[in-house]
């Protein structure tokens, strides 16, 4: 969908409203839709100049609801309600907003977050992190470690030596060969 900047704009308008032609005639004399005149004209009327400026279109989940409500007490069109609140996106926007409040209620007019979702995966710690903890014991637990670490070692190396001589002990003896 193209889009037109405000002084465009501001210029069909006032051709209509100066009477300068319909709808149909404006829209094919600038070469756009009657409808786009039509919604110009309307949003003009009901807001002035800050109806044909663009805005942005982030609406609360409240705010959506409120405005559907409002529709349907009222029983207006979509095309009322988009120019009754100076909504962005035409009448699409208003009908995709009550379907997806049939569908799922107000939490499914809740925003979505735009744009790609980021695939960064969260950082796992580092050897730097694991140094950190390991430099918080006191120096008296350090002490304590390295004593249970020599003794695992020495018990472990005895336990090696009493297989080996277990093993030497159990093999037969064999003579020594006459050639």
């Amino acid at each position: 969908m193209a889009r037109y900047d405000e002084g465009f704009k501001r210029q069909v308008v006032q051709d209509y409203l100066a009477g300068i032609g319909g709808y149909r005639a404006l829209g094919a004399k600038y070469g756009i839709d009657q409808a786009m005149v039509r919604l110009w004209v309307d949003k003009y009327r009901q807001h002035g100049d800050a109806g044909l400026r663009r805005k942005s279109s982030h609406y609360s989940a409240q705010f959506k609801l409120s405005v559907l409500q409002q529709m349907w007490q009222e029983e207006l069109s979509y095309r009322q309600v988009v120019t009754m609140f100076d909504l962005r996106g035409g009448t699409g926007v208003i009908s995709g907003w009550e379907r997806l409040y049939h569908q799922g209620g107000l939490d499914a007019l809740q925003p979505k977050p735009r744009g790609r979702p980021k695939k960064m995966k969260p950082p796992k710690p580092t050897e730097a992190v694991a140094q950190q903890a390991t430099d918080t014991r006191t120096a008296h637990e350090l002490r304590q470690e390295n004593e249970y670490l020599r003794a695992e070692v020495a018990y472990l190396k005895k336990l090696d030596a009493l297989v080996r001589a277990k093993k030497l002990a159990a093999q037969p003896k064999r003579k020594p060969s006459s050639n």
